[in-house]
């Protein structure tokens, strides 16, 4: 696996002759970013678009293939995101993604109403005009996404989905908001790619259309619109789901699929 950082080595050579009263003689040493911190950031991007399916085993042999790492930093990352509640344990001590379940998907449904709602009133409070414009490109090249989805990949949508709410909540201004929201999305990743893989452009409001509501709102400062938009932007996805659920009561033993590492 390529390195992700390199150490900053920087000698009183690089500065020439330094004064002994200087506060500082040398600058302290970038921290090296280790295997297990970008093995868990992959698969965390990898559930968060959805990448792996609901109810899916994940082998980690497989995963450590993919990765081309060894087994325990897989296993390290795996028992992290278990305790985010985006992977479960089974009894036979596999993982699995966690399957489409009516409950959790009403209880992910509203924590991501309300806590993503906060920062979005929080954003519209804060965020500059000139700012709100810089959202309208992310629109287009969605609308183009949605229309071209046969030639586009679906990570292609999902992705500019993403940067297009992350941008708005970044303007929230709340450090505890933001990873409260990042993590949601980690356990809702799974759900939204199954939803979009589900959703019929000719037939249904696409969340095209709650992304101009949503933007409409904020340029009039129109905190409650904005938010009533968001929520039936999320709804959306989730009563796609719904309606016909997937449910898996007997997971396979086996993975649906391979985890392979994107390599863009």
């Amino acid at each position: 696996m390529a390195e992700f950082s390199k150490i900053l080595e920087v000698g009183e050579s690089a500065f020439g002759a330094v004064s002994p009263s200087a506060p500082h003689t040398r600058l302290n040493p970038v921290v090296r970013e280790t295997v297990q911190d970008r093995v868990y950031k992959e698969l965390r991007q990898a559930l968060i678009y959805g990448l792996f399916d609901p109810g899916q085993v994940l082998i980690i042999q497989d995963l450590a293939a993919s990765l081309q790492v060894s087994t325990m930093p897989v296993r390290d990352a795996l028992s992290r995101l278990i305790s985010e509640q985006a992977l479960e344990a089974l009894p036979n001590r596999s993982v699995r993604v966690p399957p489409i379940d009516l409950k959790r998907l009403d209880d992910l449904l509203q924590a991501r109403i309300v806590i993503e709602g906060a920062a979005l009133e929080l954003a519209v409070a804060r965020i500059s005009d000139a700012e709100i414009e810089e959202l309208q490109p992310l629109i287009g090249r969605y609308d183009e996404a949605i229309a071209r989805r046969d030639s586009y990949p679906i990570e292609q949508e999902l992705e500019l989905n993403k940067r297009f709410h992350f941008q708005i909540y970044q303007h929230s201004g709340s450090d505890v908001l933001f990873p409260i929201i990042e993590s949601l999305w980690l356990q809702s990743g799974p759900y939204v790619r199954a939803a979009v893989l589900k959703f019929d452009p000719a037939s249904e409001i696409s969340a095209l259309h709650y992304h101009r509501d949503i933007l409409t709102a904020m340029k009039v400062r129109d905190a409650a619109a904005a938010k009533q938009a968001l929520a039936s932007d999320i709804s959306r996805a989730f009563d796609l789901l719904r309606d016909a659920p997937i449910l898996e009561a007997d997971p396979p033993l086996a993975p649906k699929r391979r985890y392979r590492r994107k390599t863009s």
